[in-house]
């Protein structure tokens, strides 16, 4: 199959949906598959709108707001040329605005199926955007309803996100299909790396973070939680790797109660350090309630860590006693904190910690998109009343960025002038 994704986030960014594209891409071409992504440009990322390493790039303004994202510039005509040598088969959506927009009127100029997976709770970042949030959460909920009605198929990456929007009115074929794994990878590391490099006692436990530094994240509430478990077990130590706004925050939370000596912000990492990182945690903490799966937790018991996590959507598909413990959503810092240290004294979850992690192997997970892929295509019915439709949705998505966003049009206008 021949096949374009759009996202509006792709590598160098290290985020969870730039790593769960770059993935599937990969995996797909490793099927035999032909696969270009198109996606915003960074620095030192090859000429824009020319294929590189299978990828388009398209002008961008990068970390709008404060943000991790990218604000995608008007796109010339130009694309179009690039794309029409690729001879497209099916057109796959990451985002439902800016490159999402580009990507259905892509599948209407070749005729070809289109899907979108929800990776994201829009309605829970809407605070990158404008101080208008609750207007705006009920808008970016709505938006990513109508643009999956658009789609031949919406794929949501765990069963709570599944029902979440089929209750909020997608109407499409919904099929779940996580992100995949790289358990092969995850099992070649070194799990006394990170404790040598910081010259961690001998057999002290290591509790551990991987995410975006973000306040949407709940880290407040992590923070808190490590905190106890460190005035509770004084040999422990706590890891973190990530940046963004929230980590000074929780810096001087750690350093207030004292316990900043034995935390260690690591920030970004990728490949090898980033399985390294993983292997020597002892338990993994994870207190976000906006995700749409469980990607980090996978990616902890492919290293072998156990994971303590809130009840929440994302890691309720993912966690259960035989691999860690789901904690109670409405749960206090406290109660979160006994969980970790309850999971630290268990010798009884490398089973279960296996078996889950094999669930979600990236050739399986392949192998899964790459038969609903062929099952639209197979399906697909030539559209004809969707210009009127989108272009009306394009008309409302315009009116409410420019009532509630003025920043990004700042933004934009400045970038196109320097």
């Amino acid at each position: 199959m021949r096949i374009a994704m759009f996202t509006n986030t792709y590598l160098p960014h290290v985020g969870g949906v730039a790593r769960s594209v770059s993935a599937l891409s990969d995996d797909l071409r490793a099927l035999g598959h032909e696969v270009t992504v198109v996606a915003p440009t960074f620095p030192g990322n090859g000429e824009v709108l020319e294929i590189v390493d299978n990828v388009v790039r398209v002008p961008a303004v990068q970390n709008f707001n404060g943000s991790d994202f990218s604000v995608r510039l008007p796109v010339p005509v130009v694309l179009n040329k690039v794309l029409d040598e690729l001879q497209l088969e099916l057109v796959h959506s990451h985002h439902p605005f800016l490159l999402g927009d580009t990507a259905v009127r892509v599948a209407r100029r070749y005729d070809v199926p289109l899907l979108f997976t929800h990776h994201t709770r829009y309605e829970k970042y809407t605070h990158y955007v404008s101080s208008e949030s609750s207007r705006m959460q009920e808008f970016a909920a709505n938006l990513a309803t109508e643009y999956a009605n658009l789609c031949d198929s919406a794929i949501a990456p765990s069963d709570s996100i599944a029902e979440l929007i089929r209750a909020r009115g997608v109407t499409v074929p919904v099929e779940v299909v996580a992100t995949g794994v790289d358990t092969a990878a995850f099992a070649q590391h070194d799990r006394q790396a990170i404790p040598r490099e910081f010259d961690f006692p001998a057999q002290a436990p290591v509790i551990g973070h991987v995410g975006r530094l973000a306040p949407e994240k709940n880290l407040d509430f992590l923070a808190a939680s490590v905190t106890r478990v460190l005035r509770q077990r004084p040999d422990s130590r706590f890891i973190v790797a990530g940046e963004g706004p929230a980590q000074q925050p929780m810096e001087e939370a750690f350093d207030r109660a004292g316990v900043a000596d034995r935390v260690f912000f690591l920030g970004n990492c990728s490949g090898q350090r980033l399985i390294d990182v993983f292997a020597a945690m002892d338990c993994f903490v994870f207190a976000s309630r906006t995700e749409t799966q469980g990607m980090v937790l996978t990616e902890a018991m492919a290293a072998g860590a156990p994971v303590v996590a809130l009840d929440a959507p994302g890691a309720r598909e993912v966690v259960d006693d035989s691999n860690g413990q789901l904690v109670d959503n409405a749960a206090d810092s406290s109660a979160f904190a006994a969980a970790v240290i309850a999971v630290l004294g268990r010798d009884d979850l490398e089973a279960g910690i296996k078996a889950t992690a094999a669930r979600y192997s990236r050739d399986r997970i392949a192998r899964e998109m790459a038969a609903i892929y062929q099952r639209c295509i197979n399906e697909h019915e030539t559209v004809t009343e969707e210009p009127e439709r989108f272009d009306a949705l394009l008309a409302r998505i315009k009116s409410e960025w420019e009532l509630a966003s003025q920043k990004a049009s700042a933004a934009v206008q400045t970038w196109s002038e320097s």
